[in-house]
C-alpha cells in the first residue's frame, strides 16, 4: 500500500475520510529518526491495510499544518480517529510499540 503524500490541501479530507483510524507520520528528509522510521511505518501501512490509512506529511513542506498539530519534534506519529487526534508519538519508536498503540484504538 502506498502511503498519501499529504499537503494543506488534501490533509483534512484525508483524516476524516471513512470510518478507519488514520496514521500520520510528520517527518523531514534532513532527519535521520525518519529516515530509520520510515521503513517501519511502510511495514505497518502494508500489515494493517485493511485497518487503517496511513499518510506523510513533510513538515518542511508543510509548515503551517506541523505549527496546527504541535508538532515540536520529528518524527512524530499522530493517530487521528473520526479526523481528531487520539494520540501521539514523538520519537523512532518500535513497530511493536506503534501497532499496540493502533490496536487500542481500533
Amino acid at each position: 500500500m502506498a502511503e498519501t503524500e499529504l499537503t494543506k490541501n488534501n490533509f483534512e479530507s484525508f483524516i476524516s475520510k471513512g470510518d478507519k483510524p488514520v496514521l500520520v507520520d510528520f517527518w523531514a528528509s534532513w532527519c535521520g529518526p525518519c529516515r530509520i522510521l520510515s521503513p517501519v511505518v511502510d511495514e505497518i501501512a502494508d500489515e494493517l491495510e485493511s485497518k487503517i490509512e496511513v499518510g506523510k506529511c513533510n513538515v518542511d513542506d508543510n509548515q503551517e499544518l506541523a505549527m496546527k498539530f504541535q508538532v515540536m519534534s520529528i518524527p512524530t506519529l499522530i493517530l487521528f480517529k473520526e479526523g481528531k487526534p487520539v494520540h501521539t508519538m514523538v520519537g523512532a519508536q518500535s513497530k511493536e510499540a506503534i501497532v499496540a498503540e493502533i490496536n487500542k484504538h481500533l
